[in-house]
């Protein structure tokens, strides 16, 4: 995943976005009626949907590459993407579909993430919370990594998996409760 700071990746996107604007029309005029630039998006929620979707995953380089694709199918429609109310989330759900798909098509299934750094603690530091998520099957983290890590309302959650509220609402229950046995140990009141 590429810093903040660096290149985008997405080769002419200002160039592009230059020659999108419709001839007749203020600057400015243009900016009120178009979504903010892609490479704005782009900078500010790539790393974020990765860093979710591995965790859903258990894959991170399944993952990067489900974000690449999914961040160049928004670019190749971001005049109907960027206005939504949350891009990242349809961003989020496409790499997932295809991510999924991909590996159905390996006949694999999505495994534990990969050892990392010990000085990357990524989106959970604690290993034992980590061990936990690993253990929830890959549609219950979906909905605890939607909404614990990126934030998202129930709504949200859902129109991002493409489910209804109800069942994320009782996926999230059964997350939740699970994750609550598992992680009984870090609970400061019940420790004497």
């Amino acid at each position: 995943m590429e810093p903040d700071d660096g290149p985008v990746g997405v080769r002419d996107v200002d160039s592009m976005l230059a020659v999108s604007a419709a001839p007749g029309l203020e600057v400015d005029a243009v900016a009120a009626l178009s979504p903010p630039p892609f490479t704005d998006f782009y900078r500010r929620s790539r790393d974020q949907v990765g860093r979710a979707l591995a965790l859903t995953l258990g894959d991170a380089e399944l993952a990067a590459e489900a974000v690449d694709e999914a961040m160049a199918r928004a670019y190749a429609r971001w005049s109907k993407i960027g206005a939504y109310e949350n891009p990242g989330g349809w961003v989020y759900r496409v790499a997932l579909n295809w991510a999924t798909s991909v590996a159905r098509r390996r006949r694999r299934q999505p495994h534990a993430p990969v050892d990392r750094d010990p000085t990357d603690v990524g989106p959970v530091a604690e290993p034992s919370v980590r061990a936990a998520l690993e253990q929830l099957d890959v549609r219950h983290r979906a909905v605890i990594v939607c909404r614990y890590y990126l934030g998202l309302s129930e709504a949200e959650t859902a129109a991002a998996l493409g489910t209804r509220p109800g069942t994320v609402k009782s996926r999230l229950h059964r997350a939740t409760r699970r994750l609550q046995i598992d992680l009984a140990h870090l609970d400061p009141s019940e420790q004497q």
